[in-house]
């Protein structure tokens, strides 16, 4: 089941980096299908009690469903975001790891005014003994790319402080 590593960016979203490594998020199995990572159980994904955080499990399960939708994606003219989690927490652990997996369901047209169009990503946490932690759909909107050109000329305009 493995993918190649690439990001918008060219570094891949298991490239590191932000919240994916302060988690200490490991992606292990990639693919336009289904995509698997682990996350250590470590003090700083666990809440004041000592179990795992559940923000922590919905992140890690939101970056699977992202991976799996940047590896759909034409990283030239294409960008994903998560834009809806809906998921159930149904045990927490103390120790181990977190296995994140996100099986694609199905894609349907974004009606936003960029266009593009939305995956659907099953996804499921397992703690080490492969019980069900966590459980639920993740949906990803792939938008096009603004041109390079576009780009620029945004960025420099926002640091003007200008507005329309």
């Amino acid at each position: 089941m493995g993918g190649e590593t690439r990001g918008m960016d060219g570094s891949g979203m298991s490239g590191g980096g932000g919240l994916i490594e302060t988690l200490g998020v490991e992606f292990f199995a990639e693919g336009r299908d289904r995509v698997e990572a682990r996350m250590p159980v470590t003090p700083a994904v666990t809440q004041p009690f000592g179990f795992v955080h559940g923000g922590a499990t919905i992140a890690l399960l939101e970056s699977v469903a992202s991976r799996g939708s940047e590896l759909r994606c034409d990283p030239e003219s294409e960008q994903p975001f998560g834009v809806e989690v809906h998921v159930r927490h149904r045990k927490s652990g103390r120790e181990g790891h977190v296995r994140g997996v996100a099986e694609f369901d199905r894609e349907e047209p974004s009606r936003g005014r960029a266009g593009g169009v939305k995956h659907l990503w099953n996804v499921t946490a397992y703690d080490d003994a492969g019980d069900v932690m966590s459980e639920g759909v993740v949906t990803c909107r792939v938008v096009p790319r603004a041109p390079a050109g576009q780009r620029d000329g945004a960025s420099a305009q926002g640091s003007a402080g200008s507005r329309p």
